[in-house]
């Protein structure tokens, strides 16, 4: 039987939330009838990541989970490069990717499992209502940072993915095929990298659906919010790096 979900789980420093995480997602996988594997990426983490992962480790006989694996890399790259890391070791027919602390909860698979089986090549969530009705966010966030991310975000449409909002949401899933040549060509490894893997799903002709997610923010964020203008940065080279192999494709 092959592996039908891999899921990837990008992590830094998270020993006080991913055996909790780890234990939502077995209990979701534990009640489906495909089989799955679970890859977490510790991006250089300097706590016991790594070790927690590891004890969960070979679920037992006859578990729908066929692996829980961690790749325990010493250096800190970004997130970006950790879930291209993890993307390209997966095995499974389907590959999503998920925060380490359970933000996005795993059970919102439910809603793109049918978007693949109408051939669609990428599902992404959403937590913006204009993207797909239905999504929220737990808490919202201060009016000042909602507006900081609108502004962000318009920038982003216009620069290098028009027509999705919340490009940033960190719950994302794609066939094999896509997942192969989407993160193969990536290059931006910190948090950028999600509007470089739409601006390349794009220019691939990938189909893209969007589903509503309920998001809970979780305490002790790792996002800095220099990273907004990291991202904003990195949109800049997205533009110029999408132009240069739109340019190599047609001549």
């Amino acid at each position: 039987m092959d592996i039908y979900l891999s899921v990837i789980i990008p992590a830094y420093n998270e020993e006080k939330t991913i055996a909790k995480t780890l234990e939502s997602i077995l209990d979701y996988l534990s009640k489906q009838n495909f089989l799955s594997e679970i890859i977490v990426v510790s991006d250089g983490s300097q706590d016991k990541t790594a070790e927690i992962v590891g004890s969960f480790s070979n679920p037992g006989l006859g578990s729908n989970v066929a692996n829980i694996s961690v790749i325990d890399r010493k250096e800190n790259r970004g997130k970006g490069y950790t879930v291209r890391e993890g993307m390209l070791k997966a095995g499974g027919t389907i590959r999503l990717f998920m925060d380490a602390d359970n933000s996005t909860d795993i059970s919102h698979f439910n809603l793109m499992k049918r978007y693949f089986t109408e051939r669609y090549d990428v599902v992404i969530g959403s937590r913006d209502s204009k993207d797909a009705e239905g999504a929220k966010q737990d808490v919202p966030q201060p009016w000042f940072k909602r507006l900081l991310g609108n502004l962000g975000n318009l920038f982003i449409q216009i620069a290098a993915v028009p027509g999705i909002w919340d490009t940033q949401c960190g719950f994302k899933a794609f066939t094999a095929e896509a997942a192969k040549n989407i993160f193969s060509k990536d290059k931006i490894d910190r948090w950028g990298f999600d509007i470089e893997t739409l601006a390349l799903a794009r220019l691939l002709k990938y189909k893209i659906a969007i589903i509503p997610v309920h998001w809970v923010n979780k305490p002790g964020s790792r996002v800095k919010f220099s990273a907004y203008f990291e991202v904003l940065w990195e949109t800049i080279k997205i533009r110029k790096e999408i132009k240069k192999l739109k340019h190599q494709t047609t001549s």
